[in-house]
């Protein structure tokens, strides 16, 4: 199990709650509400849909509360789906957080850092006949340009590489760093909260007048579903502290008070910050700004706007970046330990007791696909990926409650079984319309590449190293 120099699981409540909402709380916040406010057209529906997806997600962490009290191991979902279905299965998702979503999550994240670093940092990208030059074709599934965008990938590589080094070096220290910056982005967000709603340069009628694009009926429906989406993409990243379940103080008792903490924590940061946005430009402006966090700033605080929003956007996304870092080569440890994965992965460092050779596996993997891919086509994928495998682990916990009617629970989900169906019933739609979307897009030439399907075929790619380490242990045993 890792830990810290001297050997015992050192992530505290505090620390438990700084990684599940500095997790979630990333450049969601900054880019998702402008999309989400075209898609509803009415400041109210803009706040029901983040109730909603909030809600929603809750519905998600109390399933996973429950299964992480009864195994409070590191590795997670990885763990849960063992106990559920079985190695191949395990396999499957903990490949798929490897290859797809943890790794990406991380490259995602450390593009939108950098990209906003750059802002301070002025680093020249190639020029544009040069990006173009080399594509990467991926067959029946669009193109690669790995050289656009070249100096935003550096920053982000560098970020990446020093945030593993860090938590490589010790648990503590990841720690100590996610709860300070947890708290720094917290208390920077109120100050801009303030900062906009005391400028005394908007409308409280904003909150509630309703744009000249509002939806009615079959329209209103259809545009709280797609709003939806964004908004469940910006509270994703609330399972990763399932995944150090073996590293904290009091995992039974810290896993559910963590993950309703966190996500109620980040609810209330999102409404905050959306009203913020609202209180300076009514419903219709919003829906029509493509940077609406800067739009909102130089409204409120004029032409220092564009330095606060990039500032921000850095500082949400640093702690997104180290949280994340942190948390997702656990899995890959644990795959480790079982031998269902390279066994070099599942040892401790000897000096420093982390996963030492997992979290550079990852930091490795995590640069690859920051050279590789956009911030758009990362986001879409490890999130799609992501709610497949949150659909099957929500399915295997009525498969445990049934199996395992006696086990002990030290919390037991509430709203069971209403609530659980509920979440159930949400992810397969949004894993349906997800991939009829993506196959739409790419038909009609929005996007280059399938994101859903190309998810899938990276999760696919682990079938033979499934198959081989399975062989091994056979003969092994």
């Amino acid at each position: 199990m890792p830990a810290d120099d001297q050997g015992t699981s050192v992530i505290s409540y505090r620390g438990a709650t700084a990684i599940v909402a500095g997790c979630i709380i990333g450049s969601g916040i900054f880019m998702k509400p402008a999309t989400m406010a075209a898609q509803v057209g009415s400041p109210v529906w803009l706040a029901v849909v983040w109730l909603i997806a909030g809600l929603f997600s809750l519905c998600g962490a109390l399933i996973y509360a429950e299964l992480g009290a009864m195994f409070p191991k590191t590795g997670g979902l990885y763990v849960y789906f063992r106990e559920m279905y079985g190695d191949f299965p395990a396999f499957l998702y903990g490949w798929s957080g490897f290859a797809v979503i943890n790794s990406a999550s991380v490259a995602a994240i450390a593009f939108v850092c950098a990209d906003y670093s750059n802002y301070f940092l002025h680093i020249p990208d190639l020029p544009l006949e040069l990006a173009g030059a080399w594509e990467l074709p991926l067959p029946f599934l669009g193109k690669l340009y790995p050289l656009q965008h070249a100096g935003v990938k550096l920053i982000a590589v560098v970020l990446v590489l020093g945030l593993t080094w860090l938590n490589y070096l010790s648990v503590k220290a990841g720690s100590a760093l996610q709860v300070i910056s947890t708290v720094i982005k917290i208390a920077a967000l109120g100050m801009l909260v303030a900062g906009i709603l005391l400028s005394g340069k908007g409308s409280a009628v904003n909150f509630i007048q309703p744009g000249a694009m509002e939806k009615h009926g079959l329209a209103l429906v259809s545009g709280i579903i797609s709003a939806l989406t964004g908004a469940f993409m910006a509270y994703d990243g609330w399972i990763n502290v399932t995944f150090m379940a073996g590293e904290l103080q009091s995992p039974r008792k810290d896993i559910p008070r963590s993950l309703t903490t966190g996500l109620l924590l980040s609810m209330v940061v999102y409404l905050l910050v959306t009203a913020a946005y609202l209180y300076v430009l009514p419903v219709d402006t919003m829906a029509k700004s493509p940077l609406v966090a800067e739009q909102a700033m130089y409204a409120a605080l004029g032409n220092v706007s564009s330095t606060i929003l990039a500032a921000m956007v850095v500082i949400c996304t640093f702690g997104a970046v180290n949280g994340n870092t942190m948390a997702i080569a656990r899995v890959t440890y644990a795959m480790g330990n079982d031998r269902l994965f390279f066994p070099w992965t599942g040892k401790d460092h000897p000096r420093y007791r982390t996963p030492g050779n997992a979290l550079w596996l990852h930091g490795g993997w995590a640069v690859i696909l920051v050279i590789s891919g956009s911030f758009d086509m990362l986001a879409d994928m490890f999130t799609f990926v992501a709610w497949v495998f949150y659909l099957l682990g929500a399915i295997g916990f009525f498969i445990l409650r049934r199996r395992m009617p006696d086990y002990p629970r030290p919390y037991k989900t509430w709203g069971y079984p209403l609530l659980p169906l509920l979440f159930i019933v949400f992810s397969l739609f949004y894993v349906i319309s997800t991939v009829w979307n993506d196959v739409s897009a790419f038909r009609s030439g929005r996007t280059p590449v399938i994101n859903s399907l190309l998810g899938l075929a990276i999760t696919a790619l682990g079938l033979p190293l499934y198959f081989y380490f399975s062989r091994k242990n056979k003969k092994a045993g």
